[in-house]
């Protein structure tokens, strides 16, 4: 099986903080990154932003602009989904990796990181998906758990898939079980499904007893 940290990559070595901006200027024209890491006699000390490299004096080097890196990375034993996290929370294509005493490793890729993603028997495997939503103070995982599991569904995963200061939305993806009744369940504890489903026999009714009561209307 791939683990995460096989997609640890050197293909480009790290920016010296040596080099000029002309020279940073010209790696970033050759790559499609919106950032880079920088090391100071090999040791990690944050990442340049193409954006703004576009702006700097050419002739200084990068250690003339050392308070505009940003001090973002990974750490090897990373799960994939804190590594994500990473490059969400930091609006970046490329994120470095150091290892428990700082030394870097290298970097990964967001495309590498989603290949992996599209990996994982979440996506992987054949299965419905279901989205549910409820108040912050009163959903709970384990609950979302129990009434899958209930219904003999198999779990593939969930998680939160949108939140606001009142509620939630939990996606969650089944593998077996009868799709009808697991959403069933969920209305009975007071769930609102968001995703639509075919066979929703509740919402297929309720749309059913419309069209007969418009019919009857329109007599």
């Amino acid at each position: 099986m791939t683990e995460i940290t096989d997609y640890i990559t050197n293909d480009y070595k790290a920016i010296d903080s040596q080099e000029t901006i002309a020279e940073v200027q010209d790696f970033f024209i050759d790559v499609p990154f919106s950032h880079f890491s920088v090391l100071n006699e090999g040791t990690y000390i944050g990442c340049i932003a193409s954006d703004d490299v576009e702006t700097f004096d050419t002739d200084k080097k990068v250690s003339d602009y050392k308070y505009t890196l940003e001090g973002f990375f990974a750490r090897k034993n990373m799960i994939w989904l804190d590594v994500l996290e990473v490059f969400a929370k930091n609006h970046s294509n490329v994120v470095p990796v150091l290892d428990e005493d700082n030394s870097y490793l290298g970097y990964y890729e967001l495309e590498d990181i989603v290949k992996f993603f599209h990996e994982t028997p979440f996506l992987k495997e054949q299965g419905g998906i279901i989205v549910v939503k409820k108040s912050v103070l009163d959903y709970s995982m384990s609950q979302i758990t129990q009434i899958v599991e209930s219904n003999n569904g198999k779990l593939l995963g969930l998680f939160v898939s949108e939140a606001d200061v009142e509620s939630v939305q939990i996606t969650i993806k089944i593998a077996l079980g009868s799709m009808n009744d697991i959403i069933q369940t969920f209305r009975r504890y007071n769930y609102e499904i968001i995703s639509e489903h075919q066979e929703d026999n509740y919402l297929n009714n309720l749309k059913e007893r419309s069209e007969y009561l418009d019919k009857y209307l329109n007599i």
